[in-house]
Protein backbone atom coordinates (compact mmCIF):
# COMPACT_ATOMS: atom_id res chain seq x y z
CA UNK A 1 0.00 0.00 0.00
CA UNK A 2 1.15 3.54 -0.67
CA UNK A 3 2.77 5.44 2.17
CA UNK A 4 0.55 8.41 1.35
CA UNK A 5 -2.56 6.39 2.14
CA UNK A 6 -4.44 8.39 4.81
CA UNK A 7 -4.93 5.38 7.07
CA UNK A 8 -1.24 4.50 6.98
CA UNK A 9 -0.45 8.13 7.80
CA UNK A 10 -2.95 8.09 10.65
CA UNK A 11 -1.55 4.84 12.05
CA UNK A 12 1.93 6.32 11.94
CA UNK A 13 0.56 9.47 13.61
CA UNK A 14 -0.95 7.22 16.30
CA UNK A 15 2.38 5.53 16.97
CA UNK A 16 1.59 2.26 15.17
CA UNK A 17 4.77 1.17 13.40
CA UNK A 18 5.24 -1.82 11.12
CA UNK A 19 6.45 -4.02 13.97
CA UNK A 20 3.82 -2.87 16.49
CA UNK A 21 1.01 -5.30 15.54
CA UNK A 22 3.34 -8.25 14.91
CA UNK A 23 2.64 -9.83 18.30
CA UNK A 24 -1.11 -9.61 17.73
CA UNK A 25 -0.75 -10.98 14.19
CA UNK A 26 1.50 -13.79 15.42
CA UNK A 27 -0.96 -14.81 18.12
CA UNK A 28 -3.85 -14.61 15.67
CA UNK A 29 -1.98 -16.71 13.15
CA UNK A 30 -1.12 -19.23 15.87
CA UNK A 31 -4.80 -19.52 16.77
CA UNK A 32 -5.84 -19.89 13.13
CA UNK A 33 -3.13 -22.48 12.46
CA UNK A 34 -4.23 -24.37 15.56
CA UNK A 35 -7.75 -24.43 14.13
CA UNK A 36 -6.36 -25.58 10.78
CA UNK A 37 -4.32 -28.33 12.40
CA UNK A 38 -7.27 -29.31 14.56
CA UNK A 39 -9.47 -29.78 11.48
CA UNK A 40 -6.87 -31.86 9.64
CA UNK A 41 -5.97 -34.00 12.63
CA UNK A 42 -9.62 -34.48 13.64
CA UNK A 43 -10.44 -35.66 10.12
CA UNK A 44 -7.59 -38.14 10.29
CA UNK A 45 -8.56 -39.29 13.79
CA UNK A 46 -12.24 -39.80 12.96
CA UNK A 47 -11.56 -41.83 9.84
CA UNK A 48 -8.73 -43.79 11.47
CA UNK A 49 -10.89 -44.61 14.49
CA UNK A 50 -13.55 -45.93 12.08
CA UNK A 51 -11.07 -48.70 11.26
CA UNK A 52 -11.03 -49.68 14.97
CA UNK A 53 -7.28 -50.02 15.46
CA UNK A 54 -5.78 -50.66 18.93
CA UNK A 55 -6.50 -47.61 21.06
CA UNK A 56 -2.82 -47.00 21.75
CA UNK A 57 -2.40 -46.24 18.03
CA UNK A 58 -4.68 -43.24 18.54
CA UNK A 59 -3.37 -41.92 21.86
CA UNK A 60 -0.94 -39.41 20.35
CA UNK A 61 -3.59 -38.09 17.94
CA UNK A 62 -6.16 -37.79 20.74
CA UNK A 63 -3.75 -35.84 22.91
CA UNK A 64 -2.78 -33.60 19.98
CA UNK A 65 -6.44 -32.87 19.24
CA UNK A 66 -6.99 -31.80 22.83
CA UNK A 67 -3.85 -29.67 22.77
CA UNK A 68 -4.86 -27.98 19.52
CA UNK A 69 -8.39 -27.35 20.81
CA UNK A 70 -7.04 -25.68 23.96
CA UNK A 71 -4.32 -23.74 22.13
CA UNK A 72 -6.84 -22.48 19.57
CA UNK A 73 -8.96 -20.84 22.26
CA UNK A 74 -5.92 -19.66 24.22
CA UNK A 75 -4.22 -18.04 21.23
CA UNK A 76 -7.44 -16.34 20.16
CA UNK A 77 -7.91 -14.92 23.64
CA UNK A 78 -4.32 -13.67 23.73
CA UNK A 79 -4.71 -12.27 20.22
CA UNK A 80 -7.76 -10.29 21.31
CA UNK A 81 -5.84 -8.87 24.27
CA UNK A 82 -2.86 -7.93 22.10
CA UNK A 83 -4.99 -6.47 19.29
CA UNK A 84 -7.08 -4.34 21.60
CA UNK A 85 -3.96 -3.22 23.44
CA UNK A 86 -2.50 -1.98 20.15
CA UNK A 87 -5.76 -0.35 19.08
CA UNK A 88 -6.53 1.34 22.42
CA UNK A 89 -2.97 2.64 22.75
CA UNK A 90 -3.15 3.93 19.19
CA UNK A 91 -6.46 5.69 19.85
CA UNK A 92 -5.17 7.29 23.05
CA UNK A 93 -1.96 8.40 21.32
CA UNK A 94 -3.87 9.73 18.31
CA UNK A 95 -6.20 11.79 20.49
CA UNK A 96 -3.35 13.19 22.59
CA UNK A 97 -1.33 14.13 19.50
CA UNK A 98 -4.41 15.55 17.79
CA UNK A 99 -5.15 17.75 20.82
CA UNK A 100 -1.53 18.94 20.90
CA UNK A 101 -1.57 19.65 17.17
CA UNK A 102 -4.76 21.68 17.44
CA UNK A 103 -3.63 23.49 20.59
CA UNK A 104 -0.19 24.40 19.28
CA UNK A 105 -0.93 24.83 15.57
CA UNK A 106 -2.93 27.34 13.58
CA UNK A 107 -5.98 28.27 15.69
CA UNK A 108 -8.01 28.82 12.53
CA UNK A 109 -8.15 25.05 12.10
CA UNK A 110 -10.43 24.79 15.13
CA UNK A 111 -12.02 28.22 15.06
CA UNK A 112 -13.32 27.68 11.54
CA UNK A 113 -14.54 24.15 12.23
CA UNK A 114 -18.02 23.28 13.38
CA UNK A 115 -18.13 22.03 16.96
CA UNK A 116 -19.95 18.86 16.08
CA UNK A 117 -17.39 18.19 13.33
CA UNK A 118 -14.56 18.60 15.83
CA UNK A 119 -16.29 16.19 18.18
CA UNK A 120 -16.70 13.70 15.33
CA UNK A 121 -13.01 13.98 14.40
CA UNK A 122 -11.72 13.49 17.93
CA UNK A 123 -14.28 10.85 18.91
CA UNK A 124 -15.92 8.73 16.19
CA UNK A 125 -13.21 9.11 13.55
CA UNK A 126 -10.41 8.19 15.95
CA UNK A 127 -12.49 5.19 17.06
CA UNK A 128 -12.79 4.11 13.43
CA UNK A 129 -9.01 4.22 13.06
CA UNK A 130 -8.66 1.93 16.08
CA UNK A 131 -11.42 -0.27 14.68
CA UNK A 132 -9.45 -0.60 11.43
CA UNK A 133 -6.66 -2.24 13.44
CA UNK A 134 -8.95 -4.61 15.35
CA UNK A 135 -11.31 -5.53 12.51
CA UNK A 136 -9.14 -4.81 9.48
CA UNK A 137 -5.37 -5.01 9.74
CA UNK A 138 -4.97 -8.02 12.05
CA UNK A 139 -7.68 -10.21 10.42
CA UNK A 140 -6.25 -9.52 6.95
CA UNK A 141 -2.73 -10.49 8.02
CA UNK A 142 -3.96 -13.59 9.86
CA UNK A 143 -6.09 -14.60 6.87
CA UNK A 144 -3.10 -14.32 4.53
CA UNK A 145 -0.88 -16.49 6.76
CA UNK A 146 -3.58 -19.10 7.28
CA UNK A 147 -4.46 -19.29 3.58
CA UNK A 148 -0.85 -19.92 2.59
CA UNK A 149 -0.53 -22.62 5.26
CA UNK A 150 -3.78 -24.32 4.18
CA UNK A 151 -2.72 -24.43 0.53
CA UNK A 152 0.70 -25.80 1.51
CA UNK A 153 -0.85 -28.60 3.60
CA UNK A 154 -3.34 -29.39 0.85
CA UNK A 155 -0.52 -29.54 -1.71
CA UNK A 156 1.14 -32.31 0.28
CA UNK A 157 -2.08 -34.32 0.20
CA UNK A 158 -3.28 -33.45 -3.31
CA UNK A 159 -1.68 -30.80 -5.57
CA UNK A 160 -4.79 -30.52 -7.74
CA UNK A 161 -6.98 -29.94 -4.69
CA UNK A 162 -4.47 -27.32 -3.51
CA UNK A 163 -4.88 -25.44 -6.79
CA UNK A 164 -8.67 -25.45 -6.41
CA UNK A 165 -8.40 -24.37 -2.77
CA UNK A 166 -6.01 -21.55 -3.68
CA UNK A 167 -8.46 -20.24 -6.28
CA UNK A 168 -11.35 -20.43 -3.85
CA UNK A 169 -9.35 -18.63 -1.15
CA UNK A 170 -8.45 -15.88 -3.61
CA UNK A 171 -12.16 -15.40 -4.32
CA UNK A 172 -13.06 -15.44 -0.62
CA UNK A 173 -10.07 -13.53 0.75
CA UNK A 174 -9.24 -11.08 -2.03
CA UNK A 175 -11.98 -10.59 -4.61
CA UNK A 176 -14.92 -10.54 -2.18
CA UNK A 177 -13.30 -8.04 0.25
CA UNK A 178 -12.05 -5.85 -2.58
CA UNK A 179 -15.48 -5.70 -4.24
CA UNK A 180 -17.16 -5.03 -0.88
CA UNK A 181 -14.76 -2.19 -0.06
CA UNK A 182 -15.06 -0.65 -3.51
CA UNK A 183 -18.84 -0.88 -3.55
CA UNK A 184 -19.15 0.61 -0.08
CA UNK A 185 -16.74 3.53 -0.57
CA UNK A 186 -19.45 6.02 -1.46
CA UNK A 187 -21.90 4.54 1.02
CA UNK A 188 -19.38 4.80 3.87
CA UNK A 189 -18.76 8.44 2.96
CA UNK A 190 -22.50 9.18 2.85
CA UNK A 191 -22.97 7.41 6.18
CA UNK A 192 -20.20 9.45 7.80
CA UNK A 193 -21.69 12.67 6.42
CA UNK A 194 -25.15 11.71 7.67
CA UNK A 195 -23.68 10.81 11.08
CA UNK A 196 -22.07 14.25 11.29
CA UNK A 197 -25.39 15.88 10.41
CA UNK A 198 -27.05 13.90 13.19
CA UNK A 199 -24.33 14.99 15.61
CA UNK A 200 -24.64 18.63 14.55
CA UNK A 201 -28.44 18.62 14.91
CA UNK A 202 -28.33 16.86 18.28
CA UNK A 203 -25.67 19.26 19.53
CA UNK A 204 -27.69 22.26 18.40
CA UNK A 205 -30.84 20.96 20.07
CA UNK A 206 -29.04 20.21 23.33
CA UNK A 207 -27.16 23.49 23.50
CA UNK A 208 -29.87 25.81 22.19
CA UNK A 209 -33.13 24.13 23.14
CA UNK A 210 -34.35 27.21 25.00
CA UNK A 211 -33.63 29.63 22.16
CA UNK A 212 -35.18 27.29 19.59
CA UNK A 213 -38.31 26.93 21.70
CA UNK A 214 -38.67 30.69 22.14
CA UNK A 215 -38.12 31.24 18.42
CA UNK A 216 -40.67 28.48 17.63
CA UNK A 217 -38.10 26.60 15.58
CA UNK A 218 -37.83 23.53 17.78
CA UNK A 219 -40.10 21.39 15.60
CA UNK A 220 -38.23 22.29 12.41
CA UNK A 221 -34.95 21.43 14.16
CA UNK A 222 -36.38 18.08 15.24
CA UNK A 223 -37.58 17.46 11.69
CA UNK A 224 -34.05 18.08 10.36
CA UNK A 225 -32.71 15.67 12.97
CA UNK A 226 -35.22 12.98 11.91
CA UNK A 227 -34.27 13.46 8.25
CA UNK A 228 -30.56 13.21 9.06
CA UNK A 229 -31.13 10.10 11.16
CA UNK A 230 -33.16 8.53 8.33
CA UNK A 231 -30.35 9.31 5.85
CA UNK A 232 -27.86 7.67 8.20
CA UNK A 233 -30.07 4.59 8.56
CA UNK A 234 -30.43 4.32 4.75
CA UNK A 235 -26.66 4.54 4.33
CA UNK A 236 -26.13 1.84 6.94
CA UNK A 237 -28.74 -0.42 5.29
CA UNK A 238 -27.20 0.11 1.86
CA UNK A 239 -23.75 -0.75 3.20
CA UNK A 240 -25.15 -3.89 4.83
CA UNK A 241 -26.74 -4.97 1.53
CA UNK A 242 -23.47 -4.53 -0.39
CA UNK A 243 -21.60 -6.28 2.40
CA UNK A 244 -24.00 -9.23 2.35
CA UNK A 245 -23.66 -9.56 -1.42
CA UNK A 246 -19.87 -9.66 -1.22
CA UNK A 247 -19.90 -11.99 1.78
CA UNK A 248 -22.03 -14.49 -0.18
CA UNK A 249 -18.99 -15.26 -2.32
CA UNK A 250 -17.29 -16.98 0.62
CA UNK A 251 -19.80 -19.85 1.10
CA UNK A 252 -19.94 -20.32 -2.67
CA UNK A 253 -16.15 -20.57 -2.83
CA UNK A 254 -16.17 -22.91 0.17
CA UNK A 255 -18.76 -25.17 -1.49
CA UNK A 256 -16.77 -25.31 -4.72
CA UNK A 257 -13.56 -26.11 -2.86
CA UNK A 258 -15.04 -28.89 -0.72
CA UNK A 259 -16.94 -30.51 -3.59
CA UNK A 260 -13.89 -30.30 -5.85
CA UNK A 261 -11.68 -31.85 -3.15
CA UNK A 262 -14.16 -34.69 -2.66
CA UNK A 263 -14.50 -35.33 -6.40
CA UNK A 264 -10.74 -35.28 -6.88
CA UNK A 265 -10.24 -37.66 -3.94
CA UNK A 266 -12.88 -40.11 -5.17
CA UNK A 267 -11.58 -39.99 -8.71
CA UNK A 268 -8.00 -40.52 -7.58
CA UNK A 269 -8.99 -43.36 -5.30
CA UNK A 270 -10.97 -45.12 -8.03
CA UNK A 271 -8.18 -44.77 -10.55
CA UNK A 272 -5.35 -45.85 -8.24
CA UNK A 273 -6.78 -48.50 -6.00
CA UNK A 274 -10.18 -49.23 -7.45
CA UNK A 275 -11.88 -48.81 -4.12
CA UNK A 276 -11.88 -46.09 -1.49
CA UNK A 277 -12.45 -48.76 1.14
CA UNK A 278 -9.26 -50.56 0.23
CA UNK A 279 -7.17 -49.35 3.14
CA UNK A 280 -4.56 -52.03 2.72
CA UNK A 281 -3.07 -50.62 -0.47
CA UNK A 282 0.22 -48.80 0.00
CA UNK A 283 0.86 -47.71 -3.60
CA UNK A 284 -0.32 -44.09 -3.20
CA UNK A 285 -4.05 -44.75 -2.99
CA UNK A 286 -6.22 -42.20 -1.20
CA UNK A 287 -7.01 -43.70 2.16
CA UNK A 288 -10.07 -42.77 4.21
CA UNK A 289 -7.82 -40.64 6.46
CA UNK A 290 -6.57 -38.54 3.53
CA UNK A 291 -10.08 -38.32 2.14
CA UNK A 292 -11.27 -36.85 5.45
CA UNK A 293 -8.42 -34.35 5.43
CA UNK A 294 -9.26 -33.31 1.85
CA UNK A 295 -12.86 -32.61 2.83
CA UNK A 296 -12.47 -31.00 6.28
CA UNK A 297 -9.33 -28.92 5.69
CA UNK A 298 -11.02 -26.47 3.27
CA UNK A 299 -13.85 -25.95 5.75
CA UNK A 300 -11.37 -24.79 8.39
CA UNK A 301 -9.26 -22.70 5.99
CA UNK A 302 -12.25 -20.52 5.11
CA UNK A 303 -12.75 -19.70 8.78
CA UNK A 304 -10.02 -17.04 8.53
CA UNK A 305 -11.07 -15.62 5.14
CA UNK A 306 -14.78 -15.32 5.93
CA UNK A 307 -14.33 -12.19 8.12
CA UNK A 308 -12.18 -10.48 5.49
CA UNK A 309 -15.20 -8.87 3.84
CA UNK A 310 -15.97 -7.11 7.11
CA UNK A 311 -12.24 -6.39 7.47
CA UNK A 312 -12.09 -4.67 4.08
CA UNK A 313 -15.10 -2.50 4.90
CA UNK A 314 -13.63 -1.65 8.32
CA UNK A 315 -10.38 -0.70 6.59
CA UNK A 316 -12.22 1.51 4.09
CA UNK A 317 -14.22 3.11 6.87
CA UNK A 318 -11.03 3.71 8.83
CA UNK A 319 -9.31 5.10 5.73
CA UNK A 320 -12.02 7.71 5.23
CA UNK A 321 -12.00 8.60 8.93
CA UNK A 322 -8.22 8.87 8.83
CA UNK A 323 -8.46 11.24 5.84
CA UNK A 324 -10.69 13.56 7.85
CA UNK A 325 -8.48 13.41 10.94
CA UNK A 326 -5.27 14.01 9.01
CA UNK A 327 -6.90 16.86 7.09
CA UNK A 328 -7.54 18.52 10.45
CA UNK A 329 -3.94 17.90 11.52
CA UNK A 330 -2.65 19.30 8.22
CA UNK A 331 -4.88 22.36 8.60
CA UNK A 332 -3.40 23.00 12.05
CA UNK A 333 0.08 22.89 10.53
CA UNK A 334 3.35 22.78 12.45
CA UNK A 335 3.33 23.91 16.10
CA UNK A 336 3.56 27.68 16.47
CA UNK A 337 3.71 27.82 20.24
CA UNK A 338 3.58 25.35 23.09
CA UNK A 339 0.27 23.53 23.32
CA UNK A 340 -0.13 24.99 26.81
CA UNK A 341 1.58 28.41 26.59
CA UNK A 342 2.84 30.17 29.68
CA UNK A 343 1.33 33.64 29.80
CA UNK A 344 3.58 36.54 30.65
CA UNK A 345 1.88 38.43 33.50
CA UNK A 346 3.71 41.72 32.82
CA UNK A 347 1.46 44.58 31.63
CA UNK A 348 1.40 44.62 27.84
CA UNK A 349 0.82 47.17 25.11
CA UNK A 350 -1.10 46.05 22.00
CA UNK A 351 -0.47 47.93 18.75
CA UNK A 352 -2.85 47.53 15.80
CA UNK A 353 -2.07 49.00 12.39
CA UNK A 354 -4.24 48.83 9.26
CA UNK A 355 -6.06 45.75 10.56
CA UNK A 356 -8.52 43.92 8.35
CA UNK A 357 -9.79 40.65 9.69
CA UNK A 358 -11.97 37.75 8.61
CA UNK A 359 -11.68 34.29 7.08
CA UNK A 360 -11.89 34.84 3.34
CA UNK A 361 -13.50 38.26 2.86
CA UNK A 362 -11.83 41.18 4.69
CA UNK A 363 -13.96 42.82 7.34
CA UNK A 364 -13.71 46.30 8.77
CA UNK A 365 -13.12 49.67 7.09
CA UNK A 366 -11.24 49.74 3.80
CA UNK A 367 -8.27 51.54 5.33
CA UNK A 368 -8.14 49.16 8.28
CA UNK A 369 -8.27 49.76 12.03
CA UNK A 370 -5.54 51.44 14.07
CA UNK A 371 -5.41 50.97 17.85
CA UNK A 372 -2.99 51.59 20.68
CA UNK A 373 -4.10 49.65 23.75
CA UNK A 374 -1.98 50.40 26.78
CA UNK A 375 -2.07 48.68 30.18
CA UNK A 376 -5.37 49.45 31.88
CA UNK A 377 -7.18 50.51 28.69
CA UNK A 378 -10.73 49.35 27.96
CA UNK A 379 -12.30 48.92 24.52
CA UNK A 380 -15.87 48.04 23.51
CA UNK A 381 -16.60 46.30 20.19
CA UNK A 382 -20.27 46.48 19.20
CA UNK A 383 -22.37 45.67 16.17
CA UNK A 384 -25.04 43.39 14.84
CA UNK A 385 -24.84 39.61 15.10
CA UNK A 386 -22.71 38.10 12.37
CA UNK A 387 -20.83 41.31 11.62
CA UNK A 388 -17.46 39.83 12.64
CA UNK A 389 -17.08 40.98 16.24
CA UNK A 390 -15.91 37.62 17.54
CA UNK A 391 -13.55 37.23 14.58
CA UNK A 392 -12.01 40.59 15.45
CA UNK A 393 -11.65 39.51 19.08
CA UNK A 394 -9.87 36.30 18.10
CA UNK A 395 -7.58 38.29 15.80
CA UNK A 396 -6.72 40.71 18.61
CA UNK A 397 -5.95 37.70 20.84
CA UNK A 398 -3.62 36.18 18.25
CA UNK A 399 -5.85 33.20 17.46
CA UNK A 400 -6.42 34.28 13.86
CA UNK A 401 -3.96 35.86 11.46
CA UNK A 402 -4.96 39.29 10.10
CA UNK A 403 -5.97 39.35 6.45
CA UNK A 404 -4.18 42.68 6.25
CA UNK A 405 -2.31 44.85 8.68
CA UNK A 406 -0.72 43.75 11.93
CA UNK A 407 -1.41 43.12 15.61
CA UNK A 408 1.61 43.09 17.92
CA UNK A 409 2.22 43.25 21.65
CA UNK A 410 5.09 44.28 23.86
CA UNK A 411 6.98 43.04 25.84
CA UNK A 412 5.60 39.50 25.32
CA UNK A 413 4.47 37.76 22.14
CA UNK A 414 0.77 38.30 21.43
CA UNK A 415 -0.22 34.67 22.04
CA UNK A 416 1.57 34.74 25.40
CA UNK A 417 0.01 38.06 26.38
CA UNK A 418 -3.63 37.92 25.22
CA UNK A 419 -6.36 35.42 26.12
CA UNK A 420 -9.71 35.08 24.37
CA UNK A 421 -12.74 33.97 26.44
CA UNK A 422 -15.39 32.64 24.09
CA UNK A 423 -19.10 33.27 24.37
CA UNK A 424 -19.90 29.54 24.36
CA UNK A 425 -16.94 28.28 26.39
CA UNK A 426 -17.48 24.80 27.80
CA UNK A 427 -18.52 23.95 31.33
CA UNK A 428 -17.25 20.52 32.25
CA UNK A 429 -19.05 17.81 34.18
CA UNK A 430 -16.82 18.15 37.21
CA UNK A 431 -16.60 20.22 40.38
CA UNK A 432 -16.96 23.99 40.57
CA UNK A 433 -13.33 24.17 41.62
CA UNK A 434 -12.04 22.28 38.58
CA UNK A 435 -14.26 24.31 36.25
CA UNK A 436 -12.48 27.44 37.48
CA UNK A 437 -9.03 25.88 37.44
CA UNK A 438 -9.41 25.45 33.70
CA UNK A 439 -8.20 29.06 33.55
CA UNK A 440 -5.33 28.59 36.02
CA UNK A 441 -4.38 25.24 37.44
CA UNK A 442 -2.64 26.61 40.54
CA UNK A 443 -5.54 28.82 41.66
CA UNK A 444 -6.20 28.46 45.39
CA UNK A 445 -9.62 27.96 46.93
CA UNK A 446 -9.49 31.48 48.33
CA UNK A 447 -8.79 32.97 44.89
CA UNK A 448 -11.61 30.95 43.36
CA UNK A 449 -14.08 32.07 46.04
CA UNK A 450 -12.99 35.70 45.61
CA UNK A 451 -13.43 35.50 41.82
CA UNK A 452 -16.91 33.99 42.10
CA UNK A 453 -17.89 36.60 44.69
CA UNK A 454 -16.57 39.44 42.51
CA UNK A 455 -18.77 38.38 39.58
CA UNK A 456 -21.88 38.13 41.76
CA UNK A 457 -21.98 34.40 42.53
CA UNK A 458 -21.19 34.60 46.22
CA UNK A 459 -24.71 33.73 47.38
CA UNK A 460 -24.96 30.98 44.74
CA UNK A 461 -21.73 29.43 45.97
CA UNK A 462 -22.86 29.63 49.59
CA UNK A 463 -26.04 27.76 48.69
CA UNK A 464 -24.28 24.84 47.03
CA UNK A 465 -24.43 21.61 49.07
CA UNK A 466 -20.69 20.90 48.85
CA UNK A 467 -19.32 24.34 48.07
CA UNK A 468 -16.45 24.22 45.59
CA UNK A 469 -16.65 20.42 45.60
CA UNK A 470 -20.18 20.47 44.17
CA UNK A 471 -20.31 18.55 40.93
CA UNK A 472 -21.75 20.37 37.92
CA UNK A 473 -23.48 18.42 35.19
CA UNK A 474 -22.07 20.72 32.52
CA UNK A 475 -23.91 23.85 31.41
CA UNK A 476 -27.29 22.20 32.05
CA UNK A 477 -26.82 22.51 35.82
CA UNK A 478 -26.68 26.33 35.84
CA UNK A 479 -28.71 29.12 34.32
CA UNK A 480 -27.51 31.14 31.36
CA UNK A 481 -26.61 34.09 33.57
CA UNK A 482 -24.74 31.91 36.07
CA UNK A 483 -22.79 30.34 33.23
CA UNK A 484 -21.71 33.79 32.00
CA UNK A 485 -20.55 34.77 35.45
CA UNK A 486 -18.56 31.52 35.85
CA UNK A 487 -16.85 32.19 32.53
CA UNK A 488 -16.11 35.74 33.66
CA UNK A 489 -14.63 34.38 36.90
CA UNK A 490 -12.29 32.26 34.78
CA UNK A 491 -11.08 35.45 33.08
CA UNK A 492 -10.44 37.04 36.47
CA UNK A 493 -8.30 34.08 37.55
CA UNK A 494 -6.30 34.00 34.32
CA UNK A 495 -2.89 35.65 34.30
CA UNK A 496 -3.05 37.12 30.78
CA UNK A 497 -2.45 40.89 30.85
CA UNK A 498 -4.73 41.35 27.79
CA UNK A 499 -8.24 39.91 28.07
CA UNK A 500 -10.77 39.66 25.23
CA UNK A 501 -14.29 38.92 26.55
CA UNK A 502 -16.95 37.78 24.09
CA UNK A 503 -20.48 38.70 25.24
CA UNK A 504 -19.75 38.60 29.00
CA UNK A 505 -23.16 40.10 29.90
CA UNK A 506 -25.34 38.02 27.58
CA UNK A 507 -28.26 36.21 29.31
CA UNK A 508 -27.99 38.42 32.38
CA UNK A 509 -30.99 40.28 33.78
CA UNK A 510 -31.67 43.58 32.09
CA UNK A 511 -30.95 45.37 35.36
CA UNK A 512 -27.73 43.45 36.09
CA UNK A 513 -26.05 43.52 32.67
CA UNK A 514 -25.24 47.29 32.50
CA UNK A 515 -23.86 47.31 36.03
CA UNK A 516 -21.60 44.31 35.41
CA UNK A 517 -20.40 45.85 32.13
CA UNK A 518 -19.48 49.08 33.94
CA UNK A 519 -17.55 47.10 36.55
CA UNK A 520 -15.62 45.28 33.80
CA UNK A 521 -14.74 48.61 32.18
CA UNK A 522 -13.83 50.31 35.47
CA UNK A 523 -10.04 50.39 35.83
CA UNK A 524 -10.37 50.29 39.61
CA UNK A 525 -12.75 47.33 39.80
CA UNK A 526 -12.70 43.74 38.50
CA UNK A 527 -9.64 43.60 36.23
CA UNK A 528 -7.61 46.35 37.89
CA UNK A 529 -5.46 49.12 36.44
CA UNK A 530 -2.79 47.00 34.73
CA UNK A 531 -4.85 44.64 32.58
CA UNK A 532 -6.16 45.56 29.15
CA UNK A 533 -9.76 44.48 28.51
CA UNK A 534 -11.58 44.27 25.17
CA UNK A 535 -15.32 43.60 25.50
CA UNK A 536 -17.36 42.29 22.58
CA UNK A 537 -21.10 42.86 22.87
CA UNK A 538 -24.12 43.40 20.66
CA UNK A 539 -26.06 45.06 23.46
CA UNK A 540 -26.34 48.82 23.80
CA UNK A 541 -23.32 49.94 25.76
CA UNK A 542 -23.07 53.43 27.25
CA UNK A 543 -19.97 53.40 29.41
CA UNK A 544 -18.44 56.81 29.99
CA UNK A 545 -14.86 57.24 28.90
CA UNK A 546 -14.59 53.89 27.07
CA UNK A 547 -13.88 54.03 23.31
CA UNK A 548 -16.21 52.02 21.06
CA UNK A 549 -15.58 50.30 17.73
CA UNK A 550 -18.87 49.77 15.92
CA UNK A 551 -18.90 47.11 13.23
CA UNK A 552 -21.68 47.35 10.66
Amino acid sequence: MRRDDPLLRALDFAGVRRHTPLVAIGLGAAGALSALGLAALSAWLITRAWQMPPVLYLSVAVTAVRALGISRALFRYLERLATHDVALRAMATARARLYRALAGGDPAATVRSDRSALLARTADDVDEIGDAVVRGLVPMAVGAVTSVAAVAIMAVVSPLSAVVLAGALVISGVIAPWSAARASTRIVADGAHARERVGADVTGLLWHAGELTVARRRESALARLRDADADHARAVDAAAARQAGAASLTPVAMLVSVVAAAVIAVDLASRVSGSLMDVSSTDGAVTPMLFGVLVLLPLSSFESTGPLTDAAIAWERGRQSAARVMALVDAAGPPRVAADPVFDPRPATVTVRGLQWGYDVPLGPADGVDLDLRPGDRLLVTGRSGAGKSTLGMTLAGLLEPLDGSVTSDPADLRCAAAYFAEEAHLFSTSVRENLRVARGDATDGEIVDALTDVGLGRWLAGLPDGLDTELAGAASVSGGQRRRILLARALLHTAPVVVLDEPTEHLDRDDAPGLLRRICDRTDLFGPDRTVVVITHQSSDVDGVPVIKID
